[in-house]
C-alpha cells in the first residue's frame, strides 16, 4: 500500500508540475525526502528520480518555464549548477544510472591502467582519501610511505644506495608528470654546463623514437625542446639505437629509449644504445645522458627478464620513469620517477620544506596532491613483494600467449609484437582493406570489447594495428571468450550484405502542355499545372571521404 499510495502521490505532482506548478512539486519533494526517501527501497528511488529528470524542474533558473524534458548529454540544464538542492539519493540514483553507459573497465582492452584491486586496499584508500599529500607536516607518515616507495623502485631498478641509503625520487600523477620532470632536469643541467662553458643554450633537443608517447611531444612543446624523432620502418616499430645516436648533437639533452613501446608493446635496446652513446661521447667530449620511459615495462622485465640490462646498470641511464598505475597493479593516478643520483637533478629545481625537525626536499608539478595511490602502492609493495607481482606478470603473460596463439589459428592474422615485452599482443589483418580492423573494432564492442584500431606513425602509416593490452584481471577464460568473439565479428563483416544496389541515370524534365505527342522521343513530358518545380542544371558529385580518423598516438 505504501509503495502504490507513493507511486500515486508521484503521478499527481507530475500533473501538477506539467501545468507549472514547479515550486509546489519541488517542497512536495522535499516532503517526501523528510518523510520516505531514506527507507525507500531502489524502485521508489527510481520513481522519485522520475520527479527530477520529467516533472519541468528548472535546473539553474528561477524555477519556471524551462526544462519541459529530460534532456540527454547535450541539454543545457545539465551544464548549469541547479539552484536547488535535492535528496542525497536522488543525486546518487541519477549519476549513477548515467554512469552505466559508460564502457566496462575490466573489458577495456585499450588501456595500461589497473581496473581490480583487493578490497582491503580499497579500503586503505579511501580512508586516506581525504588528506592532502602536500601537508607533510601534517602527515609525516604519508611522507615516509612516499619515501620507502621511492627506496623500493630504485633498488629495483639497481641504482646505487650505498652512500645516502636514500633513493633519489618522487611519486608523481602518472608517467606524463614523471617525464616532465624527468625532462626539467635534464634541461637545466644541459643550460648550467653550456652557460659555464659560454656556449649557447637556447636550443635544446631530445631525440626519441616516432613511437614515443604523446606526453613526450607535450614536453618538448610546452618547455620549448625541439623533438627529433627517429622514423620507424616497415617490420621495425621501436627506435633505432644507430640511427638515434646519429641524430645526437652538442645540444641533445638526453635521448629517451622506451622500454614498452605503447604500439607494440616491445622493449627498445637500450644497451646497445649506451654503448654507442658512450662511443660518441667519447670521440665528441660530450656527455649526453639516456632517460628509459618505463611507464609500461618498468614493473615488468625486473621480475620477468631479471638479467635484462636496461636500468641504472648501465652507465648512461640517469633517471627513469614507471607508471604504478599500469603493471604497479594500482588504480589511475600514480607514477614515479627515479633519478641515478642526487648529483643528475639539479638542486635548484628542488623545493625543501622543513617538517619536524627535518629537510623534506619535493620536487613536483602540482601541489595539492591525494595520498590515495601512495598508500596504494607501498601496499602493493607489501603485500605482493617480489613474488607476488613476478607470479602476476608471468600470469599475464601466459594469457597474452594463450591470445596470440588462438589469433594465429584462425590464419586470418599477423602477429606484430615481440615475445620479449610488456603482456600484451598487435596484430594486423591479413589481406584486408586498411578499413577492416576499425569495422572490426567497431563490431567488437557490440560485445563490450573496447579493442583499438591505429594506424603505425609517420612513415610506417600504411599499418593498421589492432592491440590488446592483458592485465591481471583478464582471466583465460575471458581470453577465450574474446578469441570467440574476434572469430564471429570477422565471419559476420566478411559475410555481411553489401550496400543498397542503386541505379544512377539522368532524366531531363520539361515543361509543356503537349501530351503524348511522342514525336520527341526520350523526353519525358509533365504538365506545368500539375506540378510545382524548378529546373536546376544537372550535377555530378564525386566526394571522397574519410572513415576512419588519424594516427592514434596518445592510447593508453
Amino acid at each position: 500500500m505504501e509503495e502504490l499510495e507513493l507511486k500515486t502521490c508521484l503521478e499527481g505532482h507530475l500533473g501538477r508540475a506539467a501545468v507549472g506548478d514547479v515550486y509546489a512539486c519541488w517542497a512536495w519533494k522535499i516532503n517526501i525526502a523528510s518523510w520516505k526517501l531514506r527507507c525507500l527501497n531502489s524502485y521508489s528511488i527510481h520513481l522519485a528520480v522520475l520527479v527530477y529528470k520529467f516533472g519541468q524542474i528548472k535546473f539553474g533558473s528561477s524555477g519556471h518555464g524551462e526544462g519541459t524534458s529530460a534532456g540527454g548529454l547535450g541539454s543545457s540544464k545539465w551544464y548549469r549548477m541547479p539552484e536547488n538542492s535535492m535528496p542525497k539519493e536522488v543525486a546518487y540514483q541519477i549519476i549513477h544510472d548515467e554512469l552505466q553507459l559508460d564502457g566496462n573497465p575490466r573489458l577495456n582492452l585499450a588501456s595500461f591502467v589497473t581496473t581490480w584491486m583487493e578490497p582491503e586496499c580499497d579500503k586503505l584508500m579511501i580512508e586516506s582519501m581525504s588528506k592532502n599529500y602536500v601537508d607533510m607536516d601534517e602527515y609525516p607518515i604519508t611522507t615516509e610511505l612516499q619515501n620507502r616507495c621511492v627506496n623500493m623502485i630504485a633498488d629495483l631498478f639497481h641504482a646505487s644506495l650505498t652512500k645516502t641509503k636514500q633513493g633519489i625520487g618522487v611519486g608523481t600523477v602518472g608517467s606524463s608528470e614523471a617525464i616532465m620532470l624527468a625532462g626539467l632536469a635534464f634541461k637545466k643541467k644541459w643550460q648550467n654546463k653550456r652557460k659555464a662553458e659560454g656556449k649557447p643554450f637556447d636550443k635544446p633537443n631530445i631525440v626519441t623514437g616516432a613511437n614515443v608517447q604523446v606526453c613526450w611531444e607535450k614536453f618538448a612543446r610546452y618547455f620549448d625542446v625541439e623533438l627529433k624523432e627517429v622514423k620507424l620502418s616497415e617490420g621495425c616499430y621501436v627506435m633505432d639505437p644507430k640511427k638515434a645516436v646519429g641524430m645526437v648533437d652538442e645540444n641533445t639533452i638526453c635521448v629517451a629509449a622506451i622500454l614498452g613501446s605503447t604500439l607494440t608493446g616491445e622493449f627498445e635496446d637500450v644497451k646497445l644504445l649506451n654503448d654507442l652513446l658512450s662511443e660518441k661521447n667519447k670521440k665528441t667530449g660530450w656527455e649526453t645522458p639516456i632517460h628509459v620511459d618505463a611507464a609500461s615495462g618498468g614493473f615488468v622485465a625486473p621480475f620477468l627478464y631479471p638479467e635484462l640490462e636496461w636500468d641504472f646498470r648501465l652507465p648512461l641511464v640517469k633517471s627513469i620513469n614507471v607508471s604504478g598505475h599500469k603493471y604497479g597493479l594500482v588504480y589511475a593516478g600514480i607514477g614515479w620517477v627515479i633519478w641515478r643520483s642526487k648529483e643528475d637533478l639539479p638542486e635548484e629545481l628542488i623545493f625543501h620544506i622543513n617538517y619536524l625537525g627535518a629537510d623534506q626536499p619535493t620536487f613536483t608539478l602540482n601541489f595539492s596532491k591525494g595520498s590515495s595511490q601512495i598508500v596504494a602502492q607501498y601496499y602493493q609493495f607489501l603485500r605482493m613483494g617480489v613474488e607476488g607481482y613476478k607470479k602476476v606478470i608471468t600470469n599475464c603473460m601466459e594469457s597474452a600467449k594463450l591470445l596470440q596463439k588462438g589469433l594465429e589459428n584462425t590464419g586470418q592474422f599477423e602477429i606484430i609484437s615481440k615475445d620479449q615485452g610488456v603482456p600484451l599482443v598487435a596484430f594486423t589483418m591479413k589481406n584486408k582493406s586498411k578499413t577492416f580492423p576499425f569495422q572490426l573494432s567497431k563490431a567488437l564492442r557490440h560485445h563490450g570489447w573496447i579493442v583499438p584500431a591505429y594506424t603505425m606513425p609517420a612513415n610506417v602509416e600504411h599499418v593498421t594495428v589492432l592491440r590488446v593490452v592483458v592485465r591481471e584481471d583478464l582471466g583465460r577464460n575471458l581470453v577465450e571468450k574474446l578469441v570467440s568473439h574476434i572469430k564471429g565479428a570477422v565471419f559476420e563483416l566478411e559475410n555481411a550484405p553489401s550496400g543498397v544496389p542503386r541505379v544512377a541515370f539522368t532524366v531531363e524534365v520539361k515543361s509543356s502542355d503537349d501530351y503524348g505527342s511522342g514525336d520527341k522521343g526520350g523526353v519525358l513530358h509533365i504538365p506545368a499545372t500539375s506540378i510545382q518545380w524548378k529546373q536546376h542544371k544537372p550535377e555530378t558529385v564525386c566526394k571522397e571521404v574519410q572513415v576512419m580518423g588519424g594516427k592514434t598516438k596518445g592510447v593508453c
